[in-house]
């Protein structure tokens, strides 16, 4: 009974190893997802800036487009903000969802950062961030002009993310969109 007492901890030790070597060289940001080759999931969510005005999934068809996830609580989203905003200028097309945010603050954060979107909407419950499998903020999918999501990368974009995961599946005019790694973003 003794010598299998000491035995229980030495079973345990090499399974956590086995574990931890398995999971060795994966890519932590590297998340699955359903939705890949598949169309933008239906939803109707209002806009952040006019609450008259709502959105459908037909707002992210008919152009290459970015839908990115982010919210005024979110600190990576701050250090991704200022590269949105180089896109735009770029002339990349993205379109912002502000989730489950405060309305005041997430008006705050664009009137304060500037605002890199062409549309920006709200899913203050979450319910279509379930439907897309949203891990968290900040998300980026990229949306070709069928609707279709090609990309998806939880956390921050940045010049790297961007010629690595995105460029590759865009049409080749925007190849030429050669970035430079925006201004480093404002403290919180």
């Amino acid at each position: 009974m003794r010598t299998s007492i000491w035995l229980i901890p030495v079973v345990i030790f090499f399974a956590l190893v086995a574990l931890f070597y398995l999971s060795l060289g994966r890519d932590t940001h590297a998340l699955p997802s359903a939705l890949k080759g598949k169309q933008v999931p239906a939803f109707a969510l209002p806009d952040l800036l006019d609450n008259e005005k709502t959105y459908t999934e037909d707002i992210l068809k008919g152009r290459w487009v970015l839908l990115n996830i982010w919210g005024s609580w979110c600190p990576t989203c701050y250090v991704e903000h200022p590269y949105f905003m180089q896109l735009a200028r770029e002339g990349v097309e993205i379109v912002g969802m502000n989730y489950k945010d405060k309305q005041e603050k997430a008006e705050k954060y664009l009137a304060d950062l500037g605002n890199p979107y062409s549309e920006v909407f709200v899913d203050s419950n979450g319910d279509f961030a379930l439907d897309l499998g949203v891990y968290g903020a900040p998300e980026t999918y990229l949306i070709n002009p069928e609707g279709i999501i090609l990309v998806r990368h939880a956390g921050e974009v940045d010049a790297r993310v961007w010629e690595e995961k995105f460029v590759p599946h865009m049409p080749t005019e925007a190849e030429d969109i050669k970035l430079q790694p925006a201004p480093a973003a404002p403290q919180l």
